[in-house]
């Protein structure tokens, strides 16, 4: 099981990912929407804000997300790591249920170019 820190250190990896893609990645990544990525086996949320393309202004607490963000994700902290480190297709991960994505219909299509 990964550390909360070992945690945050891939969300600012993916952070740092999606701020130097380009194409049709940068045009998804470049929402402004509230986010929050619930780590299971550590039951703690990870609550942010996508905008420009970075996920900005993160914040820890414990347990499930307290108010329902516009982007929703759930997983343990070993596939977020490995999602994050390219060990984890995310497509793959979310067809087995590993990882869950909760979103609007018009963020899910925008979004699937990061899938």
């Amino acid at each position: 099981m990964a550390t909360s820190e070992e945690c945050r250190t891939a969300l600012t990896r993916l952070s740092e990912n999606l701020s130097r893609s380009d194409g049709d990645v940068r045009a998804a990544a470049a929402l402004d929407r509230s986010l929050t990525c619930w780590i299971t086996d550590l039951d703690l949320t990870f609550s942010g804000r996508l905008r420009g393309g970075r996920i900005q202004d993160v914040v820890e607490t414990p347990g499930a997300p307290a108010e329902k963000a516009q982007i929703r994700l759930a997983m343990s902290s070993d596939d977020l790591v490995s999602l994050v480190g390219g060990d984890l297709h995310f497509a793959s991960a979310w067809a087995h249920g590993r990882v869950r994505l909760e979103a609007g219909l018009r963020d899910l299509l925008r979004l699937r170019s990061l899938l």
